[in-house]
């Protein structure tokens, strides 16, 4: 698997002395590994991505949740695939996010706002979890074990040791990694489509059971969705947490927006991001290379109201 990070030249040299060339013999033990790093990125991924299992990093399998897929391959489906296929679904969460999937369906989708229970003749359908990463626990409490295949989670930050914890093994659950912004409430989402990316960067894993159903809800909306397998999806679902954990946590650091960290504090990202590569590569089977996180960059300042903000996640999931 490779993830592609825009480290400078120095800083991308650093990550190349970090990771020995581990493919000719066995991998070094993660105690051999650099332990600072490894600790900071339990406390970057937990705090400055929102994640809920601070310290459980190391448990993220190469292997997404629904078993093991082609390496690499990425699904073309068409758009015309149709909403006569996808019965209702159930959007868990009316904030910005959760309205926008609602109104990108057919208008026979079931909102669930804060404090509502979960209908016991709910639509068979998907079940998009726009809630806050902390609202999780309580959220897949609510719905019927029979009903946890059809959940969606489109929350940032390492969810997946989460998941598994709280989860029976083997369900086919479905991830979206948001690329889009939705600024106001009932504003249309902005796609996170760049010179780099132009064909987007939202995606969802190939293994999810409602993964083309997502790719149809948003696709249809003219928003760029790509069904990823295993390794593809993996890479994508890295780039985007090491990009959060590394931004939101400088910017928190300096109290500043994320335009001003990119700006003035860019050899900080570097540095950290160093080491939250150094972090990942000792337990997961990756290699890094230049490219990839700038894109975030590039469509948060092409978005005016991020430039502003200092914790980005929150432009895409609330209650």
């Amino acid at each position: 698997m490779v993830l592609r990070l825009p480290l400078s030249s120095g800083a991308a040299g650093a990550v190349q002395l970090l990771r020995p060339a581990w493919r000719s013999g066995p991998r070094p033990s993660i105690d051999a590994m650099n332990q600072r790093a490894s600790r900071l990125a339990g406390q970057v991924l937990a705090a400055a991505a929102g994640c809920l299992v601070a310290g459980q990093t190391s448990r993220l399998r190469s292997t997404p949740v629904h078993g093991r897929r082609a390496r690499g391959e990425v699904l073309r489906c068409h758009a015309a695939e149709g909403p006569e296929k996808y019965p209702p679904a159930v959007i868990v969460g009316g904030g910005r996010l959760g309205e926008a999937l609602a109104k990108m369906g057919l208008g026979d989708d079931v909102i669930l706002r804060r404090g509502e229970a979960f209908p016991s003749d709910a639509p068979r359908g998907p079940i998009y979890v726009c809630t806050r990463n902390d609202a999780l626990e309580a959220v897949i409490a609510s719905v019927p074990e029979d009903r946890h295949e059809d959940l969606i989670f489109v929350q940032n930050g390492v969810l997946m040791p989460f998941l598994e914890e709280k989860l029976k093994p083997g369900l086919p659950l479905t991830i979206l990694l948001v690329y889009f912004a939705v600024a106001k409430k009932g504003e249309p989402p902005l796609d996170g489509k760049t010179d780099t990316d132009p064909e987007g960067l939202s995606a969802v894993n190939a293994g999810g059971k409602w993964a083309r159903e997502v790719h149809w809800r948003l696709t249809s909306s003219d928003l760029a969705c790509r069904i990823l397998r295993d390794m593809e999806f993996q890479q994508a679902y890295w780039e985007k947490n090491l990009w959060i954990a590394a931004y939101m946590m400088v910017g928190a650091l300096h109290k500043c927006t994320v335009g001003e960290v990119e700006s003035k504090y860019r050899s900080e990202v570097d540095e950290l991001l160093v080491q939250l590569a150094t972090a990942v590569s000792s337990t997961h089977d990756v290699t890094w290379e230049r490219r990839g996180l700038e894109v975030w960059v590039m469509i948060c300042l092409g978005y005016d109201g991020c430039k502003t903000m200092t914790f980005y996640f929150y432009l895409f999931v609330d209650v």
